[in-house]
């Protein structure tokens, strides 16, 4: 298939899927689902990654009076047609195999299970939750920012999943902008404490997106082909503290406000740089990670861009 007609069939995905929908001015820009957590007999503890930590956030939120249950946007499911604008068939064909989607997950017992468990038990959370990663985008260009309380599965690339990201949602996310929200150019500032090499593979070659990554060049995924595609690298190492983190963020937003300017940020906001964190091994405080979100946050209104968060 040529490029074009390549970019005929996305574009006609993305148009036909009912990701995208109208929603009422009663709601609060917070995405989520009960069904983005995973619970799977208790085996999704052997990974470090706390897979029901999206509904502990969301009822922290309702609990401390932040916001009403009814108050947040529950999302669609992506189906496998809405998968296709950026993954393979082949790649899909082979989240068949209950032992791929162990690897990708990184938690081995998996692969005992038949592939219609580990499709409920697994993928289909994985899908709710980029189903509101997409929709994030829509509600931020009409309300200026929205958060997707999961998502941000930035190591799944078109063709490859792995680190516990089984979809590229930030990818998909920017696909269905530039075609349902007419933008064409949008920045990711990527402060999860691991490289985004996933969305950096899937826009190597386009001009469209601009990529900031700040992460801690000493832990996984050693990915050095996917670095060559990051537009501004900012590299932090394990033990980097809470007011040094800080100076470079805002030095890179700096240089960043210089070099490019988007129709829509997409900020994927891990917090796995926290101090104490298993697998980040930075050591910035929680009041250190929410004066970052608050700089990005000031980043993107003070230029009046809209801000999708995963």
């Amino acid at each position: 298939m040529s490029s074009d007609a390549g970019e005929t069939v996305r574009r006609d995905r993305i148009l036909s899927s009912k990701l995208y929908f109208d929603v009422p001015s009663s709601k609060v820009p917070v995405i989520y689902s009960s069904s983005y957590n995973i619970s799977f007999l208790g085996i999704e503890k052997l990974h470090p990654f706390d897979s029901k930590k999206w509904g502990r956030v969301c009822q922290f939120l309702v609990a401390a009076g932040v916001i009403r249950k009814d108050q947040i946007i529950e999302p669609l499911e992506a189906k496998m047609n809405d998968l296709l604008v950026v993954h393979t068939e082949s790649y899909l064909n082979s989240l068949k195999n209950s032992l791929n989607v162990a690897k990708i997950i990184e938690v081995p017992p998996v692969a005992l299970f038949p592939h219609c468990i580990v499709k409920e038990k697994v993928e289909r959370p994985f899908r709710n939750q980029v189903g509101g990663s997409i929709l994030a985008a829509k509600v931020a260009k009409g309300r200026g920012w929205a958060i997707n309380v999961g998502g941000g599965f930035h190591h799944c690339s078109a063709e490859r999943g792995g680190g516990f990201c089984m979809y590229a949602d930030i990818t998909l996310c920017i696909h269905y902008a530039f075609v349902q929200l007419n933008i064409s150019s949008v920045m990711i500032i990527d402060l999860d404490a691991h490289q985004g090499n996933g969305h950096e593979k899937d826009f190597s070659h386009d001009s469209r997106v601009y990529i900031l990554d700040m992460f801690n060049p000493e832990i996984y995924p050693f990915d050095y082909e996917a670095r060559r595609c990051i537009n501004q690298k900012v590299e932090v190492v394990s033990g980097t503290r809470t007011s040094e983190y800080l100076k470079k963020l805002e030095e890179a937003l700096e240089v960043a406000s210089t070099s490019y300017d988007p129709e829509l940020i997409v900020y994927n906001a891990g917090t796995d740089i926290l101090d104490g964190d298993p697998l980040g091994l930075l050591k910035i405080s929680a009041d250190g990670i929410a004066r970052r979100d608050e700089k990005v946050f000031r980043f993107a209104r003070a230029r009046r861009i809209p801000i999708a968060v995963t």
